[in-house]
């Protein structure tokens, strides 16, 4: 019995954070055409400055446009999971959150079952947008695929994770909507997501190290390799290192007390 609750109560989770999703058809939409624009558009300059191909660690030649598909992914992933926490904050608000603690199921269980939820919603974007980057060209070997889910679920929950506990930092809507932007961008632009690193070192050794101490680099790199079917492991000893220390503090700075007294 104790058993089936659990399992009620995590698909009841999971099924309201698509419900959700599929109300809000704006979502999809904008998740889809930030990636593709800059696969499609921004990709002829950086390719223009950095050359055709990109020699890379598992030994082949691949198109920008192949280099920076794994980031895109990533950035798919990292603004799901920053919009997945506004909605916390938003909930929090509103009043809504009070629902969901009102269950007699563990408030750890509760926050595991909505970043589970998180990550299925970002692996299910990046799926859709990876059917659009096969349209565009960008080939990508079939069993690379079949490797990537599991990195990108990981990497979903380390962003879901680091949202959250951002979510249980800031109390108010407006406040967290800054905060977005100065963690995002951050994020993104200081990694390797768009460029090589040792093109980075060429140009700026300080902005190497910080792209080389970015997690998000290591997010990236290890779905670069695992969408040629290696792995690298230490790129997923930082990820998996880094989602259990986030999504410890992410949990245990969560504080009911203070989502019952806004509600």
């Amino acid at each position: 019995m104790i058993i089936l609750q659990y399992r009620t109560c995590f698909i009841g989770v999971i099924k309201r954070e698509f419900l959700r999703f599929l109300q809000q058809k704006t979502r999809l939409l904008s998740a889809l055409i930030r990636p593709l624009l800059w696969l499609v558009v921004f990709a002829s300059g950086f390719r223009a400055a950095l050359g055709v191909s990109i020699m890379e660690p598992y030994g082949t030649y691949i198109t920008y446009q192949q280099y920076i598909a794994p980031g895109l992914c990533c950035m798919i992933v990292l603004f799901n999971g920053m919009q997945s926490s506004l909605s916390m904050v938003y909930d929090r608000e509103m009043g809504s959150m009070k629902l969901l603690l009102m269950s007699p199921l563990p408030k750890p269980f509760l926050l595991t079952a909505k970043l589970v939820a998180t990550a299925i919603l970002s692996l299910v974007q990046v799926c859709i947008f990876l059917v659009f980057v096969e349209f565009i060209g960008v080939d990508t070997p079939i069993l690379g695929y079949l490797s990537a889910i599991p990195v990108i679920f990981l990497v979903a929950f380390f962003l879901g994770s680091l949202g959250l506990l951002l979510s249980n930092l800031i109390e108010q809507l407006e406040n967290f909507a800054g905060v977005m932007n100065f963690v995002i961008f951050p994020l993104f632009f200081l990694s390797s997501a768009l460029y090589p690193l040792w093109k980075m070192k060429e140009a700026s050794l300080l902005l190497y190290w910080v792209c080389t101490f970015n997690p998000f680099s290591y997010c990236v790199e290890l779905l670069r390799f695992a969408f040629y079917q290696q792995l690298n492991e230490q790129a997923l000893i930082v990820v998996a290192g880094w989602t259990f220390l986030v999504s410890l503090l992410a949990v245990g700075t969560f504080s009911p007390r203070r989502v019952r007294r806004r509600g």
